[in-house]
């Protein structure tokens, strides 16, 4: 990715302990703050993932939120979630991290979870007037079994590229806004093939309904596309399957 985004955020806010920062961040909102403010907490104590889903949140690693506006007609929505985890990943590959991403939304670190997104929108008169896009990341914080922490990743590396969770919140909002603007700039056309370049899950097996099949890439609305298999051969025929629908789990 390379460029500085052309507008970076400001207006933080900065938090000990929140409920979910996309939930202060829309508090803010309601209260006016402009787009790009960001809401910051060392701790959670009701993190979301994707799908209403727990997110741990233990003291120790960063979770952020950053408020957009893209005023994109609703079907552009998907786009939010993918150019924010792609943004995020190519960030920290730059400075020397090689992070991937499994669909639809998390970063992954050596075959381990280091991060996860939840995008939420607010629609008025058919368009996406507002966006939050909140961002888990495990810096220090304790971590389950599928899970990873960068700073056990780069270990006491003296020129380590990321020495502090204020580095990583840097890093982590840059990714997000070059990603946001290289989706509005170059569209949803050239965003899937670079999303796709980092997508650990392509060529994995799965099964939708009972169908044997192998995942081929993404669609422009954030739809896994899977081609079917019979007796390990593809048909040439392809299934859209939507995210929430199927776990792919870390293999």
């Amino acid at each position: 990715m390379g460029a500085y985004p052309q507008e970076t955020p400001h207006n933080f806010h900065i938090f000990e302990t929140v409920a979910s920062t996309n939930q202060t961040l829309w508090q803010l909102l309601e209260g006016n703050a402009p787009p790009k403010t960001v809401a910051i907490a060392t701790q959670q104590t009701a993190g979301r993932g994707q799908w209403g889903r727990h997110w741990q949140s233990a003291p120790g690693g960063l979770y952020l939120s950053l408020a957009l506006s893209p005023n994109l007609p609703t079907q552009l929505a998907a786009g939010l979630t993918l150019c924010s985890a792609w943004g995020i990943a190519t960030a920290l590959r730059d400075k020397g991290i090689p992070v991937w991403l499994k669909w639809p939304n998390d970063l992954v670190l050596s075959g381990r979870k280091l991060g996860g997104i939840l995008t939420e929108t607010r629609v008025q008169q058919g368009k996406i007037a507002k966006a939050v896009v909140g961002v888990g990341i495990n810096w220090a914080n304790s971590v389950p079994e599928t899970g990873i922490n960068l700073h056990s990743f780069l270990g006491n590396n003296p020129v380590s590229p990321i020495t502090s969770l204020e580095i990583l919140a840097a890093v982590t909002l840059m990714g997000i806004v070059s990603g946001y603007e290289y989706w509005q700039r170059e569209g949803i056309e050239n965003l899937l093939p670079a999303y796709e370049n980092l997508l650990t899950n392509m060529g994995q097996k799965v099964t939708v309904d009972g169908q044997a099949g192998v995942v081929v890439g993404v669609g422009a609305s954030g739809e896994l596309r899977v081609q079917i298999c019979q007796k390990g051969v593809a048909t040439g025929v392809e299934i859209s399957v939507e995210p929430g629908t199927i776990s792919l789990g870390y293999r």
